[in-house]
């Protein structure tokens, strides 16, 4: 079914959408998408004529570009780029540059510090397979991340901390996670805010909740492949450990990152409706506002086939 913002391809109202995420923000409601560099969302988000070259859309000229044109919508977005690299302070100055006061953005913080072993993948060169000496590492994160994001601290709303999925051989049980993490969440600056996100169902307990409660650090309530649904993670009566919220809206249960982009590339419409997470999403919304908590609230593509649509049909009335 088709809202009343939209009926069909090419008539998105991309002001009423805007209307609506700038109301929630000014509760402190933030929501976006997962990144902003899809040329799948011309004609809804993005206004293909401002892209053009000899006529034809020019992808770097996009790429460039998209971020400001996003923020006439958008108050927030969850820069996943970031999960892959330091960023130098010359692409940060220009990354926010690009954006008006008051827009918040997230970061992945990078995966330096948050992955234990390197996978065993090309990407990672000499380092696949080996374990990752800069795991958890304060300083690594403080030096080479934190500081160079302190003069943008205003726009910098949440770095979250994505941990993938643990085997047994990194850590067999959830206390050995802790042990490690606990000193390190201690340590963090306080200029910031902080997230965590996991990827180990098993972890969903309350020695997990109390650690992040300890350190004011939030649990991301994440739709992912082997999580829990979002429902059952919200229903955790510890899972809200500081005064704000965290979700990212990213896969349906039981489906992979790589079958989501196959099936729903270069992601212009909704392919897969999941009426069971929008749920979920407005509960959260809801919960947010009547106990007037901060809450940062990204959806991938990857969920159903286009953000835009998904968030669309969460905030409608």
């Amino acid at each position: 079914m088709v809202g009343p913002l939209f009926d069909e391809a090419g008539s998105f109202d991309r002001a009423g959408l805007a209307e609506r995420l700038r109301s929630l923000a000014a509760e402190g409601v933030y929501i976006g998408g997962s990144s902003w560099k899809y040329e799948g969302w011309l004609g809804q988000i993005y206004s293909r004529e401002r892209y053009l070259t000899r006529g034809r859309v020019s992808r770097p000229r996009f790429e460039a570009d998209c971020l400001r044109e996003y923020a006439e919508t958008f108050p927030t977005v969850c820069g996943d780029f970031a999960f892959y690299q330091f960023p130098s302070e010359a692409f940060w100055r220009k990354l926010f540059d690009q954006t008006p006061d008051g827009f918040q953005f997230a970061f992945k913080v990078p995966e330096q510090i948050t992955c234990k072993v390197f996978p065993s993948h090309p990407r990672y060169g000499g380092q696949a397979g080996k374990p990752n000496e800069t795991f958890l590492d304060g300083g690594a994160l403080r030096e080479m991340f934190l500081r160079p994001l302190l003069p943008y601290r205003q726009k910098t709303a949440l770095l979250i901390f994505e941990f993938g999925a643990f085997g047994r051989r990194s850590f067999a049980e959830l206390p050995e996670f802790l042990d490690r993490l606990d000193p390190f969440l201690a340590g963090l600056p306080p200029e910031f805010r902080y997230a965590v996100e996991i990827r180990n169902p098993e972890f969903l307990e309350k020695d997990y909740f109390g650690c992040l409660r300890a350190h004011r650090v939030a649990h991301v309530y994440n739709a992912w492949s082997k999580m829990p649904e979002l429902r059952h993670q919200i229903a955790i009566p510890d899972s809200m450990t500081t005064e704000f919220l965290v979700c990212r809206a990213l896969l349906r249960r039981g489906r992979t990152y790589e079958d989501a982009v196959t099936l729903f590339a270069p992601y212009r419409e909704t392919q897969d409706a999941n009426p069971e997470a929008r749920d979920s999403m407005r509960v959260l919304i809801g919960r947010a506002r009547e106990d007037k908590r901060m809450l940062f609230l990204f959806v991938n593509n990857r969920l159903e086939g286009n953000a835009p649509l998904t968030i669309l049909s969460v905030v409608e009335p």
